[in-house]
């Protein structure tokens, strides 16, 4: 982690400790980076005896939860800054006394400057991982879950994260031949549904609501593994395309159980098993967590092959950007 990310974190560590006592903790924002911060509230929820919650800004602002007061923690997120939805709700809840934290890759955005405590990430194709957005949150997790939720794991897991450009790096050549030909074979499909759980339920949505329908207008549904046999099930076929990411954390058997299904009735099931990840140089409490975020790094491998074979840019929208909405 850069130096610059380090002292916003230790800022917000600082504060954190200074405050004493979180009631609450709130992730909020819109799109891909709600689904980012999903992987946050799973955490807290796992890790530690504060209750946490996602929400999507603009419900955030105008069915604000009740308990929002001075004693709560808010984490919001936007990419460019600008996301007006996230802005107001950041306000919002500093408005309430909440402490606020915002994640953004562009420092002195409207975003940075409604919050507290701003903390920068990086992006691009030549920028470490562990600077990049989910490598940024989860460092931040980590760090707040040392002061709400003391243990010497979360020292390991911090150390952890400095591993995941190497690790990146092995999980797009273990799967690029695999995302060329998955490509080849899906660019046709009208619709592909994505499925998963526990920390990796964030990657399935945002895959579903981003990737394919927002970036490649490609009809898309999130189904949670433990949903699938409660009414999704019902369109599995031979020609439904489905893409399951299996766990290695403790849902695993809710994503085993869809796979021992759907492959009996389908052939267009594509499993992102994380035991075929090659985490064997990660600490045992760090790799659930490693794990989520390289699958993230596959599916990006996917759709940016998906996106290739079907010749519409990653970049193109109809209505986003375009137009007042």
């Amino acid at each position: 982690m850069r130096q610059e990310h380090a002292e916003q974190i230790k800022n917000v560590m600082q504060a954190l400790k200074a405050k004493g006592e979180v009631n609450e903790v709130y992730f909020v924002a819109c799109g891909g980076s709600q689904a980012v911060l999903m992987a946050g509230q799973y955490i807290f929820d796992r890790e530690s005896n504060v209750p946490s919650h996602v929400y999507t800004a603009n419900e955030f602002v105008y069915d604000t939860p009740k308990n929002l007061c001075a004693d709560s923690l808010v984490i919001s997120c936007s990419h460019s800054g600008n996301t007006p939805e996230t802005i107001a709700a950041t306000k919002l809840a500093r408005e309430k006394g909440a402490m606020t934290v915002a994640l953004s890759n562009l420092v002195g955005s409207e975003l940075w400057e409604a919050a507290e405590y701003p903390v920068h990430y990086d992006w691009g194709k030549d920028v470490s991982d562990s600077d990049k957005n989910k490598g940024i949150l989860y460092g931040l997790i980590f760090n707040l879950l040392k002061v709400l939720a003391p243990n010497e794991k979360w020292d390991v897991c911090l150390q952890e994260l400095e591993k995941l450009t190497e690790l990146s790096e092995e999980a797009k050549a273990q799967y690029a031949e695999q995302a060329k030909d998955w490509a080849k074979a899906q660019k046709r499909d009208p619709i592909i549904y994505t499925i998963g759980s526990g920390i990796n339920y964030g990657e399935a949505y945002s895959t579903a609501m981003c990737w394919f329908m927002e970036m490649q207008w490609i009809n898309s549904g999130c189904i949670h593994s433990g949903e699938y046999f409660h009414g999704p099930f019902e369109i599995t076929d031979y020609d439904v395309p489905f893409m399951l990411v299996k766990s290695i954390g403790n849902t695993r058997h809710l994503d085993q159980r869809v796979e021992d299904f759907a492959t009996k009735f389908t052939d267009k099931l594509l499993v992102l098993d994380q035991k075929d990840l090659h985490l064997d140089t990660v600490a045992p409490e760090a790799k659930q967590y490693i794990a989520a975020i390289l699958s993230g790094v596959v599916i990006r491998l996917f759709i940016e092959a998906i996106a290739f074979e079907r010749g519409h840019s990653l970049d193109v929208r109809r209505y986003m950007w375009q137009m007042e909405y």
